[in-house]
C-alpha cells in the first residue's frame, strides 16, 4: 500500500496539467439521419466513462464544418453538460481519423506538459468518483448542471508522478483492451445472429422456403403455418419496482438495483436494502428495454439484479429463442424511438407494449431457428458476463490506484 502525502504525489489544480477547448456551434437546420460526419452529444458517452456509438441515433451534419472541430482518432474528451444523470464530466477517447465533430456541450482535453501527465492517466482521473463529485460540486445549474474549463481547472486532486501515472494507467488499460476484444467479438455474434435474421424473417430465404407458400396476414405475406401473435402472448412481460433513489447506497452487500442507464454496460453500482419480490429480479440473459429516453434493449449479463422502474423485463414464454424475440422486438422498438417525443425525453407506455404483434414461425422450423440462435445467444452472454466481471474489477481498482491506496 502507497501513502498519496509523500513526495511521490502532491496536490495539484488540474488547470496546471491540461487546458480544455469548447466545442463548436453546429446548426440544428443541418442535422441529417445520415452523412459523413457524426456531430457529438454527451449521448456518445457511458457514465462510468467510454465512448457510446448510438447505432441508428447518430447526428449526422451536412453543413459546413470549421476544420479545426473535426477530431481525430485519440483525442480526449469530457462531457460538460449533465445531460443525463452521471454524465458529467465523463471522458472518452475518439475511436476514428475525420469522422466525428467536437460539439458544443464537450470539451477537448489537451495537455500543458506531456512530460509531466499521461494522457490515459488523465482519462482515468475524470473517470473517477472522486474527480466526478468534485466537477459536479463545482457545477452551476439547478435542473441541468453544467461546468466550465475554469471551473475545472481549480480542481485541486492529489497527482502521482509520471512514472507511477504511466502504471496507473497501464494497469487500468490493460483492463479496458480485454474489455474492447471481448465487446469486438460480442459484435461478430450480433451481426451473425442478424444476419441470419434477416434473410429467413426479412426476406424469407430460410432452409426449404422454395416448397413454402406465402398467405396474408396483418403483418403482410408470411409464410404458411405461421402465426401472428401478441408480444403478450409470447413473453413474461414485468415492469420494474419504484425503487427509492435517495436509498441508493454504493455497498455491494446490498441489492443490485438496474438502471436505464446500466442496460448497455450490464453493470450497476446503485444498490439498495429496500424489501422487493423475487419477481423483480433479473438473471443472465433476461432481455430487458429502458422505457425511457432511447429505449435502450439489452440482454442483461451483470448477474443476479433488480429491475428498476422504467424498464421492462421479458422471457419467452413459448419455446422460442430468446435472440429470435431480441431481433424481432427491434424494428418496433426503433419505430417508437423515432416516432414517439416528450418534452424533454421520450416515453415508452404499456400501450405501446401492448400493441406489439410479431410473427412467430411453425413449430417445425422454430426448432431450426432455436438451433441456429441459441448457441450465438449463449456466447454472446459469456463474453459479456466476462466483460461485466473486468469491469467491476477495473472499477474497483480505479479509486485505489488513482488515490494511492494502492
Amino acid at each position: 500500500m502507497a501513502d498519496n502525502s509523500d513526495s511521490n504525489w502532491e496536490e495539484k489544480e488540474l488547470g496546471s496539467m491540461l487546458k480544455i477547448k469548447h466545442g463548436y456551434a453546429f446548426k440544428g437546420e443541418f442535422f441529417s439521419d445520415d452523412g459523413e460526419f457524426i456531430v457529438l452529444t454527451p449521448g456518445n458517452f457511458f457514465d462510468e466513462g467510454g465512448f457510446r456509438h448510438k447505432e441508428n441515433k447518430e447526428k449526422y451534419y451536412l453543413g459546413p464544418i470549421p476544420p479545426e472541430f473535426v477530431l481525430k482518432k485519440g483525442d480526449l474528451l469530457i462531457v460538460m453538460t449533465e445531460q443525463a444523470e452521471g454524465l458529467l464530466g465523463s471522458a472518452a477517447f475518439i475511436p476514428k481519423n475525420n469522422r466525428y465533430l467536437h460539439n458544443q456541450r464537450l470539451g477537448l482535453i489537451t495537455q500543458c506538459n506531456p512530460n509531466h501527465s499521461d494522457r490515459r492517466f488523465l482519462y482515468y482521473l475524470f473517470n473517477s468518483k472522486v474527480v466526478r463529485q468534485k466537477i459536479r460540486a463545482s457545477a452551476s445549474g439547478t435542473k441541468v448542471r453544467h461546468t466550465s474549463p475554469s471551473r475545472i481547472y481549480e480542481i485541486k486532486q492529489k497527482i502521482p508522478s509520471i512514472i507511477s501515472q504511466h502504471k496507473i494507467a497501464a494497469i487500468l488499460s490493460t483492463y479496458d483492451d480485454l474489455i474492447e476484444k471481448n465487446t469486438r467479438r460480442i459484435k461478430i455474434l450480433e451481426e451473425m445472429a442478424q444476419a441470419i435474421y434477416r434473410e429467413w424473417f426479412v426476406h424469407f430465404r430460410f432452409p426449404g422456403h422454395e416448397s413454402v407458400r406465402m398467405v396474408e396476414s396483418e403483418l403482410g405475406l408470411i409464410p404458411e403455418g405461421w402465426e401472428v401473435k401478441n408480444l403478450f402472448e409470447i413473453a413474461e412481460v414485468t415492469y420494474g419496482f419504484p425503487f427509492k433513489s435517495n436509498l441508493f447506497t454504493s455497498n455491494p452487500t446490498n441489492k443490485p438495483v438496474i438502471r436505464i442507464r446500466n442496460i448497455p454496460n450490464d453493470y450497476t453500482d446503485n444498490f439498495t436494502n429496500e424489501t422487493v419480490s423475487e419477481k423483480f429480479q433479473v438473471k443472465n440473459g433476461d432481455l430487458l428495454i429502458g422505457m425511457d429516453g432511447d429505449f435502450h434493449m439489452g440482454k442483461w449479463a451483470g448477474g443476479i439484479a433488480y429491475l428498476n422502474q422504467r424498464i421492462v423485463r421479458l422471457r419467452p414464454k413459448i419455446e422460442i429463442s430468446p435472440y429470435y424475440l431480441f431481433l424481432a422486438l427491434q424494428k418496433p422498438i426503433h419505430f417508437f424511438g423515432s416516432t414517439i417525443t416528450g418534452t424533454t425525453v421520450a416515453h415508452l407506455s404499456d400501450k405501446d407494449l401492448k400493441s406489439i404483434n410479431l410473427m412467430i414461425p411453425g413449430k417445425i422450423f422454430i426448432k431450426k431457428i432455436n438451433e441456429n440462435l441459441d448457441f450465438l445467444f449463449k456466447f454472446e452472454i459469456l463474453l459479456k458476463i466476462k466483460n461485466a466481471n473486468l469491469r467491476r474489477t477495473r472499477d474497483l481498482l480505479l479509486p485505489k490506484l488513482i488515490s494511492g491506496e494502492l
